[in-house]
């Protein structure tokens, strides 16, 4: 696979998108970035899905953070994140300057997707997720590499289909993380509502390695989404992915300057010393930008939420 020295992913978490407010600066966000890189965006949904889900009476069940959908639930997820949250954020994104194109994960082959295999979750309980789509395959997303190369940014919704043209919901950070290994991206950037991965006082956690990564999934400290999060930087930083960081897009339209977590590629440099930091949680308040404690942090229970 040809790497792109300059592209970025930018996933973007629902919640980010809900208000206008926010889907403006989130816009603002974007055009900065598109101003000087190639830029494909991966949004999320999960709050709104949840709201029209309870509106509709529809039962709801996650598993660390990934979202059990039976057909029902898959046709909200569809109509909410291909329609409603993909068309406001392309709305927005023009309106800001940018030549913003929506997008599906099944749109001309944008990624090859597979039923998801039953899932082991923390507990070691072994969960059927439904409809629930696996992104695999290495080939390279030529749309997007052609869109990206006539100006425009690729704004694409973790729907996609089947070899059988059976829709499938996919994680969103799953399908960012594959999408910039894919592409050879310069950078995945995972923005949401939280300060980048936080202990257990809500501190931001400034920077891992990729061994206290591999550790926060594997024991069950990373919590909810995170753990999705973290499994995206792994397969990109895997695949070669440049530079990895985890921030908050709340309140901002400026990216780069948003608190946040830097996954080191190295293993080295500022994160020797935070080796020794036990407990991780995934999301809560965003935290401050002060340094985890090193030892005797406990893992905070928060609510399983997907996106």
């Amino acid at each position: 696979m040809t790497g792109n020295a300059a592209m970025i992913v930018l996933k973007l978490g629902g919640e980010l998108l809900e208000e206008p407010d926010g889907r403006r600066d989130i816009a603002t966000a974007i055009r900065r970035l598109a101003s000087r890189s190639p830029l494909v965006v991966v949004h999320g949904g999960g709050r709104e899905v949840d709201a029209e889900l309870a509106a509709k009476g529809i039962p709801q069940q996650a598993v660390d953070g990934l979202r059990v959908t039976d057909a029902a639930t898959l046709d909200v997820v569809v109509r909410v994140l291909a329609g409603r949250v993909n068309t406001q954020l392309v709305a927005a994104a023009r309106v800001a300057g940018v030549q913003a194109v929506g997008l599906t994960a099944a749109d001309a082959g944008v990624s090859t997707v597979t039923r998801a295999k039953p899932y082991t979750a923390a507990d070691g309980t072994l969960v059927d997720l439904g409809f629930v789509g696996q992104p695999t395959g290495a080939d390279r997303p030529v749309l997007l590499d052609r869109l990206c190369q006539a100006g425009l940014v690729p704004i694409v919704a973790s729907i996609g289909a089947d070899d059988r043209g059976q829709l499938l919901n996919v994680n969103a950070d799953t399908l960012a993380g594959h999408l910039a290994a894919r592409l050879g991206a310069a950078r995945l950037l995972i923005a949401g509502g939280t300060a980048g991965v936080l202990d257990a006082q809500g501190r931001t956690i400034l920077s891992m390695d990729v061994d206290m990564l591999q550790r926060a999934i594997a024991d069950g400290r990373a919590r909810a989404g995170m753990v999705a999060k973290l499994i995206a930087c792994r397969e990109a930083h895997r695949a070669g992915v440049g530079r990895i960081d985890i921030v908050t897009g709340t309140h901002t339209d400026n990216l780069d300057s948003s608190a946040g977590t830097t996954i080191l590629l190295s293993g080295l440099e500022d994160s020797v010393s935070e080796r020794k930091q036990d407990g991780y949680t995934g999301t809560g308040h965003p935290g401050s930008r002060g340094r985890a404690p090193a030892a005797g942090v406990q893992p905070r229970a928060d609510r399983a939420h997907t996106r």
